[in-house]
């Protein structure tokens, strides 16, 4: 069997597809954040936020630390960045290619003094 290594990237793309996560990564966008505010306008208990937790901090786009019986969580930035970062050089690839495409059709398209 073909054993995978999933990238960074694979890893924070993945953790982010879940709805809940992705509200838990718009809290944190606020600043730090302890589990249970996190948990409280989600509809899943609070096992089930600390289990998405442990999903966004194997992907590196969160960060926890415990301080007594409280855990704080805060965004981990520069993961965020690395996913920011993909996604902009797909934009410009894509923006480049709307662009020669334009200027083909433009050079392409009859004259009004052709007609």
């Amino acid at each position: 069997m073909l054993q995978y290594q999933a990238e960074p990237l694979d890893l924070a793309f993945q953790a982010l597809s879940d709805p809940g996560r992705r509200a838990m990564i718009e809290r944190l966008s606020l600043g730090p954040a302890s589990v249970s505010e996190l948990a409280k306008p989600l509809p899943m208990t609070l096992s089930a936020v600390v289990q998405h937790l442990k999903v966004l901090e194997e992907a590196g786009l969160v960060k926890s630390e415990k301080v007594g019986r409280v855990r704080t969580c805060t965004l981990e930035i520069r993961t965020m960045t690395r996913v920011e970062r993909w996604i902009a050089e797909r934009k410009r690839f894509w923006e480049q290619q709307y662009d020669q495409l334009e200027a083909y059709l433009a050079q392409a398209a009859p004259k009004e003094e052709d007609k």
